[in-house]
């Protein structure tokens, strides 16, 4: 299995149109493998992390809701 590395500087180059492909994949869910959608689900969530302006129309797609613990 190939793990996935994407280095703060790959994030930083990303383009707005790499960002809606990935999310495209996500959408169809049409995966060989379970690991392939959980690959590019964390891509998108480094995203998120780094370049939040990106995952802004995606973000359903991570699940990010606020919680609260009260």
């Amino acid at each position: 299995m190939k793990t996935l590395s994407i280095s703060k500087t790959e994030i930083a180059g990303m383009t707005p149109q790499e960002v809606e492909k990935l999310a495209i994949r996500l959408e169809q869910d049409n995966y060989s493998n379970a690991f392939e959608g959980l690959n590019d689900w964390h891509l998108l969530r480094a995203i998120a992390f780094r370049r939040p302006e990106l995952v802004e129309p995606y973000i359903h797609l991570l699940d990010l809701e606020p919680y609260d613990e009260a």
